[in-house]
Formats: structure tokens, sequence, C-alpha cells
């Protein structure tokens, strides 16, 4: 595992060491201060890492996503069996592949970036985690926090799907659930951490959960024989997967494990209920503007400002790809249409990346013989009040008396 040579900020450039904990940019003139990017020296490593040595590094405890070490992080892991997810090809679709991310640790692909952030919060001997999340990352956060014998403070909507909230607790986590949005999860995080002694681990706030998500774009890769695809879709709220592929591709380029060329179009896919960086793309923005009143069952792109959406908007169009939004209703008819055709029980926010993708196969921006990689960055079975509720499902038989 190699030695970080410095972290980076994504807006200044600016070098900052990477022997004590990090989260924004501490010498960012504008606020807000820009996300930290951990750089290796991978010039220095490319004669003696050939690729090869992914297959040999995925023995034993280290397979999933750990097989990737040799561009990871030098610590010891705090690992529940993450990474390494099916590639699903469709029987539908021959060239569109669905990387099934449910199949992680908590259900959801949130389990790469937590586990790669606690075990580095774990490293520099930090004890209180906090986090506001849609859903996903506090189930992944509560896990992996208590597999290291931490704490963790989680801030919540109060209306995500219930399965978060209960995962959190099981886990033992420190849960307020909240009357609003991500948004404001996020402000009481902002406002109480350091009275608490909290690390804030929010998406792009801290430098790691970008490098355990960074492990699709290795991943995703490997699985199609060391080559890019033509284009990957991905459900896109806070953006880390897709910012964690990009920084995959170029460090691959760059050890020469893959052929300097043409990358794949990102696609970034956002519900029309709340879609900033949908809006800023199509009217040449280099940042989003807050959305007001978000609203959409799929709770993982209920974000009405991402951090990141500078970031994300700059690969999207270094890629040549797009930002769109779907419907709920178009969401939906996807979800239930690879469900009863395909088999997958797609989570939302999965599903608005099938549904992106039938739109843009049907004006002609791909062509059925491109190959393409969408995510379902979550298992549907974590949102089954929320998908019964958008299809009008209620119970059939009364609920059990718990008392």
């Amino acid at each position: 595992m190699p030695a970080i040579a410095y972290l980076e900020c994504f807006r200044c450039r600016a070098r900052i060491d990477a022997q004590t904990a990090q989260t924004v940019c501490p010498k960012c003139v504008e606020q807000p201060a820009g996300s930290l990017f951990v750089r290796y020296d991978l010039a220095g490593l490319k004669d003696s890492l050939p690729r090869e040595v992914v297959a040999r590094d995925a023995e034993g405890p280290w397979a999933g996503m750990w097989r990737y070490r040799s561009v990871l992080p030098d610590a010891v892991p705090v690992t529940l069996g993450e990474g390494w997810t099916p590639m699903l090809r469709s029987r539908r679709y021959p060239n569109l592949y669905v990387k099934e991310e449910g199949a992680n640790p908590t259900g959801t692909f949130k389990a790469r970036g937590l586990a790669m952030a606690v075990t580095m919060a774990r490293h520099y001997g930090l004890r209180k985690l906090a986090v506001p999340s849609a859903g996903n990352a506090a189930g992944a956060l509560a896990a992996y926090a208590a597999a290291a014998g931490m704490e963790a403070f989680i801030f919540m909507p109060r209306d995500v799907p219930f399965a978060n909230y209960v995962e959190a607790i099981a886990y033992g986590a420190k849960v307020e659930l909240v009357d609003g949005l991500i948004s404001d999860c996020a402000r009481m995080v902002q406002e109480r951490k350091q009275q608490e002694g909290w690390f804030d681990v929010s998406t792009l706030k801290e430098p790691f959960r970008v490098e355990g998500k960074k492990t699709m774009g290795y991943e995703l890769v490997e699985q199609l024989g060391w080559e890019y695809p033509d284009a990957v879709f991905y459900p896109t709220g806070g953006g880390v997967g897709l910012i964690g592929m990009w920084k995959a591709f170029e460090e691959m380029e760059e050890l020469g494990w893959v052929r300097p060329g043409k990358r794949p179009k990102m696609i970034a896919v956002q519900a029309a209920g709340c879609a900033p960086v949908a809006r800023a793309f199509a009217q040449g923005e280099e940042a989003s503007e807050f959305w007001q009143n978000a609203a959409t069952f799929a709770s993982g792109l209920r974000v009405p400002k991402p951090h990141g959406d500078a970031i994300i908007l700059d690969i999207v169009r270094k890629a040549n790809g797009c930002v769109l939004a779907v419907s709920d209703e178009e969401i939906l008819a996807s979800l239930t249409d690879w469900a009863r055709n395909e088999g997958i029980f797609l989570c939302p926010e999965g599903a608005s990346v099938t549904a992106a993708y039938d739109r843009l196969i049907g004006d002609g921006f791909l062509k059925p013989s491109d190959r393409v990689v969408a995510f379902n960055t979550g298992s549907g079975l974590k949102y089954t009040d929320v998908t019964a509720a958008a299809m009008s499902l209620k119970r059939p038989w009364p609920a059990a008396d718990a008392g």
C-alpha cells in the first residue's frame, strides 16, 4: 500500500500534508473551501506496479475493494467485505451492464467510501465521527464505526427510508432525525462539531470517501477486460462515485494499466424534483444553485446543493457526457420494468439511470451498440416503504402488535 505524497485542493491546487487528519482545504481564500484529493507518487510506482498485482492482491482477506490496496492509502483496513460487486448483463440490451452495488455490506455503494473514511479515521486516532445523510451513508457509517469501535453521530431527514433508520439504530449510532433536507442536516453537523468533538465525514469534506468510491472505477474496467466502456451512467446526489471513478481513470492511465485515449462518457442522472446539477449543466454554469422545495422518492438524489457540483460539471464536460433529470414517474416505471423483465430490484436511484439510458438511446445520444455500465447504487429491498408508497401499495394484512 503506497504512502500518500500529499493532499491537493481541487480549487486552489494547494498541497497539504497528510500526516494529520484534514477536512477541506485550509488555504483557500474563497469560500466554500475546496475539497482535498489524495495524491500518490504514481510515476515512481509505475515500473514496479503492473496491473497483474491486482489479481495477486485479491487473495484471502484482501478480496473485495482491497484488491486495489496498491493504489489505496497505507493503513490497516476496517472491512466488512465491501467491493467486487457483480456486473450483470441485461437480458434485453446486450451491451448494457448493471453494476450491482446492492451486493455491498449495508446494501449500498456507500460501504466503499465509509469503509475507507473510517479506516483512515482510525489510522489518525479519531474517535467520534459525524455525518449528515439522505439515508444510506448513515447506515454505512454506523456499521463501520461499530466495526472499528468508534462512535457515530448521524443526522438525517425524518422521511428517509425506514431501513436506514433501523440499521443506524441497530449498529449503535446516535441518530437525530431532522424536519428538513440533507442540507439542514449538514448545517447542524457544521454548527455542533467543534463543541461536540466530532470529525465531519460529510461528502467531499474529507479526502477518503473518494478513495473508497474510486475502486468502482478500477473494478468496472477490470471486469470489462481492462478496457473502458463507452459510457457510464451514475445516479448523482453528492456525486462522490462519479468523481472517484474519474480519479481512478486518471490513475490507471498514469500507471499504464489502461491505454490512454477515449474515456467513457460520464452520464450524471438526477431526479426532476431535485436537479440542481442538471439545471446548471443545461445553462452552461460552472456551479449549481440551491434547488428549492426538493422532492423525490429517490432519497439519495434529494441533495439540493451538492458540495462537489463544480467538480461534477467539470468531469461531465471533459468526458463529453451530460447531466439529465428524470421524473419520479419515469423512475418508478423503470424500476418495475427491470424487476419484472430482468429480475433485478433496482433502488430508485438505480432506476433513474436505466430510465435515462432509455432516453439517451431514444434520442440518439448513444447507440444500442455502445457498451454501457449503469450503476444500481443500492438494493431495492432497502426502499420497500417508499417504493410501496410510490406504487400505492398497502400492507394486505394488519401490522403485528408490538406490545
